[in-house]
């Protein structure tokens, strides 16, 4: 292995820390590194091409007050895969609010957890007052990798094979002034376009937007809703844009005093905006169905007069957690999948009829689903999903579902092995849905190393046929990407 340290950050993180979020499968990266002539068990795939992308929570400094998982920097690793060679980059997202705290020397802003009057700096977000990590996804768009922030706030872009920093994507700057854009943009390969919401405590509380190939908004309205909502995904078809009001949200009264409590409202149904891509308000046909929280969807398609949606359906979205004193983790038991029993789940909306049936694909609990990329917004048959392991916010098996029979595969990591969210990349000429490959990272505590693997597609129950060992640990971390080589500059 041949490695270059790039650079190395200051951290004030105690050395004895004991977060359970900030140290073993969570311990930060401080180094930043490219790394060439990998160690590689097993064989590496030939006709795989292309970059695994992977952000994640990275602190350098605790937040102000309690720490929340989600409060970290964002850093996102890569590996470059082509004609049988490998490489590794990691980095940090060079957003304002890393300079600023490096600058400082300490944290800036308030967490998740605490009230945002308590930032030292002014915040974002549709709850204002927090940091723009950017920590939350990643996609590749207009040859450019760009991160986003779960609660709204700028998009960072980097090259996606180098993660050299591009800046702030300019477009952002012309839609409302300060919400800033959500996680979870959805990039159409069919078309080259970026679909793209955002969300916050001011009317009309939710845009809707469209960024073309060449990274210019070409689109963008307002999507009217009760009040302040907390929309964590949208969905795509071929000709429409699918996006969430779900009734978990923040409790009114205690927005009037300004505390963000989140409560789920049983009283009330969960709610679908259908309206065509470039669409105008007036074109929104509103679906009503049974009411849960729907973190991540799977992929939605068009079949007659309906729209399909696929997501994982929560049977406790906010369930009462009991804060046990001697563990620090109990109360972050609401990332557990487990314990929010997520499972997924399919909604079928006719437009022609303005019914919805709906109901479960399988009844394992799962999440984090990703799908070949070339079937996003068309039909598909199979969902690559993670499982949680019980108590923490790590995966520690992935599945491969069949959406149409319900068959399930699943593999399981070793003991002490976590993974990461494991995009389907197809391979070079590839013919079927599953024929191509499933990409992770992995974080080892028993031997104190990473790995990527590599696993084929079609039979992920045999474990990876390559596994390419990393310079160091690296923090655990959840959403990512595949861009194959012709989707790169």
């Amino acid at each position: 292995m041949r490695v270059e340290l790039v650079s190395e950050f200051a951290s004030t993180l105690s050395a004895g820390d004991t977060h359970p979020y900030r140290t073993g499968w969570w311990q930060p990266n401080v180094r930043e590194y490219n790394a060439y002539d990998l160690e590689i068990e097993g064989d590496l795939p030939k006709d795989l091409s292309g970059v695994y992308l992977r952000n994640t929570e990275n602190p350098l400094h605790p937040a102000i007050g309690r720490y929340h998982p989600f409060d970290g920097d964002g850093m996102i690793h890569s590996l470059f895969v082509d004609n049988g060679e490998v490489e590794y980059r990691n980095r940090f997202v060079r957003t304002p609010g890393l300079a600023a705290e490096q600058e400082a020397g300490g944290p800036l802003w308030a967490g998740l957890f605490e009230s945002p009057e308590k930032s030292k700096r002014r915040g974002c977000g549709a709850r204002t007052g927090l940091k723009d990590a950017s920590s939350t996804d990643v996609v590749v768009h207009g040859g450019r990798a760009v991160t986003s922030f779960y609660q709204c706030g700028e998009l960072f872009e980097m090259h996606p094979r180098t993660l050299a920093p591009l800046g702030s994507a300019a477009w952002v700057g012309e839609t409302t002034p300060g919400w800033g854009v959500s996680a979870h943009t959805k990039v159409d390969e069919s078309t080259g376009e970026m679909l793209f919401f955002n969300y916050s405590k001011q009317a009309p509380y939710m845009h809707y937007g469209v960024v073309d190939q060449h990274r210019q908004l070409v689109h963008y309205v307002p999507v009217e809703l009760p009040g302040p909502r907390l929309p964590h995904d949208m969905a795509f078809t071929e000709h429409y844009a699918i996006l969430h009001d779900f009734p978990l949200f923040w409790d009114a009264q205690a927005l009037r005093h300004g505390a963000h409590a989140v409560r789920f409202h049983r009283d009330l149904p969960s709610r679908f905006a259908v309206l065509p891509r470039r669409g105008q308000p007036a074109d929104i046909m509103w679906f009503e169905a049974n009411p849960t929280f729907v973190l991540h969807v799977i992929n939605a398609y068009e079949v007659g007069d309906e729209v399909v949606m696929d997501g994982f359906y929560q049977e406790d979205p906010n369930p009462k957690i009991k804060v046990d004193a001697n563990d620090p983790r109990s109360i972050f038991r609401m990332l557990d999948t487990r314990v929010l029993s997520t499972k997924p789940y399919r909604w079928r909306l006719n437009l022609r009829t303005g019914k919805v049936t709906e109901g479960y694909l399988h009844d394992g609990i799962m999440e984090f689903g990703m799908i070949n990329p070339g079937h996003a917004g068309r039909p598909y048959q199979y969902t690559w999903a993670m499982e949680t392991k019980p108590g923490w916010f790590v995966f520690d098996a992935i599945t491969r579902l069949d959406v149409d029979s319900g068959v399930c595969q699943r593999y399981a990591f070793p003991d002490g092995v976590v993974a990461s969210e494991s995009p389907m990349a197809p391979r070079l000429g590839s013919r079927g849905e599953d024929d191509g490959y499933v990409v992770t990272f992995t974080s080892d505590l028993n031997n104190n190393t990473s790995h990527a693997e590599i696993f084929a597609a079609q039979d992920i129950s045999q474990g990876p046929v390559a596994r390419i060992k990393l310079p160091e640990r690296i923090c655990a971390g959840t959403h990512s990407y595949w861009a194959g080589r012709s989707g790169l500059p």
